[in-house]
Parts: structure tokens; sequence; C-alpha cells
């Protein structure tokens, strides 16, 4: 009797072939799903972490004029919606402020910040819009100035021989932005490394 038929062509049961096949295939299924739940998990705790690092560490009482006097930015008169944080990091620590003024009032002011010859420039290389510096303007409601590009000029000063007319009061290094977000009205953003002996003052209680 011929039992050709319930062979493979290398000899073996096609059943046992079939249960092979079966079997990989059920490997294969489990394994990527072990693989892409272990991803999600990851990306799920990394964005956890992230989240947790971006609220974490704001001193309370970094006001505007407390971070101005510790930059050495000082604000216009005219300067309205002004805004300020402090985080401490463990290797250092990071202010920010901001405030807005009219375009043309904001030309002038940065114009007497900047040493002869320097000029600000726009952002040929824009970070991604879900962009998130350790210590973010978004903690202060604003968007991130590395992820705009029109209206936005930029420049690094530092104080050391910085004898421009604002120039010459700047205590630490700063990345400054401006940016003209409506025809007329510019913010300007300023972020600064600072060392971590500073402290804020206690924030001011409530009315």
């Amino acid at each position: 009797m011929n039992n050709s038929g319930t062979f493979s062509a290398d000899g073996r049961p096609k059943h046992r072939r079939r249960l092979l096949v079966v079997i990989t295939l059920a490997f294969v299924t489990c394994a990527t799903v072990l693989v892409g739940t272990f991803a999600w998990i990851v990306d799920d705790v990394d964005s956890d972490l992230l989240d947790r690092e971006m609220t974490c560490c704001w001193e309370e009482g970094a006001t505007p004029v407390w971070m101005s006097g510790q930059m050495g930015v000082r604000i216009p008169e005219a300067a309205s919606d002004r805004r300020a944080g402090y985080k401490v990091g463990e290797r250092h620590d990071t202010g920010l402020l901001s405030f807005v003024l009219p375009s043309e009032e904001a030309e002038a002011y940065t114009g007497r910040l900047l040493p002869e010859g320097t000029r600000m420039i726009g952002n040929f290389r824009p970070k991604q819009k879900d962009y998130r510096p350790a210590a973010a303007f978004s903690h202060l409601g604003l968007a991130e100035p590395e992820t705009l590009v029109r209206g936005l000029r930029q420049v690094s000063l530092y104080p050391d021989d910085l004898d421009s007319p604002e120039g010459k009061h700047l205590r630490r290094c700063v990345d400054l932005f401006a940016h003209e977000f409506r025809p007329g009205t510019t913010r300007i953003y300023v972020r600064s490394t600072i060392e971590p002996a500073v402290t804020p003052p206690p924030a001011s209680p409530g009315p």
C-alpha cells in the first residue's frame, strides 16, 4: 500500500509538520505581543518620569522683579504680562523671565542689550512642537521659543566685557529671544543658568 501522501518531501509526517508550523506561528505571535506590551510600558514609564520632571522643583517665590535682579536683565517700565520661574536642578538651576513690549520698543530694548556689531538671528533650526527642555516656558503658560520661527529672533549674551547700555547690568549668561507674535507686539524670553546656591524669596501670601 502506498502511504506517500501522508509524508512531506523531507520524510516527516505532514501532521507533524503542520503542528510545528502552528507552534512556530503561536510563538512568534506571543513574542510580538510581549515586545509590544513591554515597549508600551517603557514609553508610559518614560512619559510619567518626564511629566514629573517637568512639574518638579519650581520655586514659588521667583517673581519677575527678583528674577530680573538675579539675571541683571532690567525690565522696561512699559513691559506688560511679566512672568518668571526658577527651577532647582541637580547640577545647576535655571531662571526664566518673560514680558511683552510694543515691537518698536522691544527693538530698541534689545538693541541696548547687544554689544556693538552683534545682531539677533532667526530660528533656522526650530525644535519640534513637542520639545520640552528641563526648564520649560510652558510652566509659565508660554510656548517654547525654540519651536517658533515666524517673527522670532535670538541671541546668547555673556556678561564678560559687555559694555552696552543695558548689557553692562547683565550678571549671568542668558539666551535671549524676541518674538513678534502679532503685528506691533513682541514677547521677550530670557533663560539663564544659575548656580544652585541662589535661593528665591518665600512666596508672598495670598490676599
